[in-house]
């Protein structure tokens, strides 16, 4: 799998942007795993769902096509069946939903097909949680980016008031800390596909690091 490069990390660590900036530098196409959940959220809202119902969401997911793939620009597009929703897929409302779906293994399953069936256009650059460890484990190039939590935090809160989901007045760095924190908590110890880092992934503290810095780390192991 020397076509597929794979990045976990935790919330805040900044590997969507190493991702984004990886795949743009590279001429790979970007793939937002978690977008795709967000997605999937997005229709089980819409539908009026049981959240907690895991029989639902799992016949959910069944009948769901989803794919991603980005314009000439580098930026993403997230298909829900053919419907570009990328636009819609980062309300605080759905953030705060997106769990219920995750941590379910039928959904999980359904999604690793999907990423898996991306994959094979070969030249993507996934990032999400479990990329190294389930989705792509054999893949060639696997990382797990990282930070302290005061930096994520802060890279967060930055991130959210720039994609609109909060304004400044809306949260506290506490409190978006402590939404790491239990984010942090759920990712780790959920029973399907936890966070973790993969034995041969490399690490990446990117605390103090520069955007710049870490996207040339990344590439200098691509050959």
């Amino acid at each position: 799998m020397d076509s597929i490069i794979a990045i976990d990390g935790p919330a805040g660590s900044g590997k969507s942007t190493v991702a984004r900036l990886v795949a743009k530098k590279l001429s790979f196409t970007y793939v937002d795993t978690g977008a795709m959940y967000r997605a999937l959220t997005l229709k089980a809202i819409r539908e009026g769902i049981n959240l907690q119902d895991e029989n639902e969401l799992a016949n959910l997911a069944k009948r769901t096509a989803l794919d991603v793939t980005n314009d000439k620009n580098g930026n993403i597009k997230v298909l829900l069946d053919n419907e570009d929703v990328a636009g819609f897929i980062r309300t605080p409302e759905l953030t705060a939903k997106v769990h219920y779906l995750a941590g379910v293994g039928r959904v999980r399953k359904k999604m690793v097909k999907s990423q898996r069936k991306i994959g094979q256009r070969g030249r993507c650059v996934f990032e999400g949680r479990d990329i190294t460890t389930v989705v792509f484990p054999e893949s060639k190039y696997k990382f797990y980016i990282d930070a302290s939590l005061k930096e994520r935090t802060n890279r967060r809160y930055k991130e959210l008031i720039e994609t609109g989901e909060i304004n400044p007045e809306d949260k506290t760095l506490d409190e978006i800390e402590t939404d790491i924190r239990v984010r942090d908590s759920k990712d780790k110890t959920r029973d399907i596909a936890p966070l973790r880092r993969a034995e041969d992934a490399i690490y990446i503290d990117t605390t103090d690091m520069a955007i710049e810095e870490v996207i040339n780390e990344v590439c200098s192991y691509i050959k």
